[in-house]
């Protein structure tokens, strides 16, 4: 039975999704009314992208799909964990802490030098939440930045 274990991976992909995208539309309307663009956008736009990519596999899988083995595997692990952790340490850090911590650990395992992995991931944590922050009017968790 080739493609086995895709099928099982976009069906766990796909119960992630649609929980994901539930979640997000559970959110409270914002003060002032419903807008176009609210809290729940992106993440529904995430959860509708996954949820094609989930049917994908399903529907069209890799006969010939190898799993990672050895270093592969451990290395994808670590990356789990990184964004695990990433998950938790977003609000008490804030965004920007937060993710230069991730994008510059993520970086370094894949083979860049420290210095230049986390300061690729602190320009692109700067620009991500000046970006969400001031261009989409879409407030990320400041943290430990956040001014009184």
């Amino acid at each position: 039975m080739s493609g086995l274990g895709d099928r099982i991976l976009g069906l766990g992909l796909l119960v992630l999704a649609v929980a994901y995208g539930w979640t997000a539309q559970q959110w409270p309307e914002p003060f002032g009314g419903a807008e176009g663009v609210g809290p729940e956008t992106f993440p529904t736009i995430l959860s509708v992208v996954l949820v094609a990519g989930s049917l994908y596999l399903m529907v069209k899988p890799d006969p010939d799909a190898q799993w990672p083995l050895g270093k592969t595997a451990l290395e994808l692990l670590i990356s789990l964990v990184v964004l695990v952790i990433y998950a938790m340490l977003l609000e008490p850090l804030g965004f920007v802490i937060a993710t230069t911590l991730a994008v510059g650990t993520l970086s370094w395992r894949m083979g860049a030098r420290p210095v230049r992995a986390f300061l690729t991931g602190l320009v692109s944590a700067v620009v991500v939440f000046v970006l969400f922050n001031y261009g989409l009017d879409l407030s990320l968790p400041a943290g430990l930045l956040e001014v009184s």
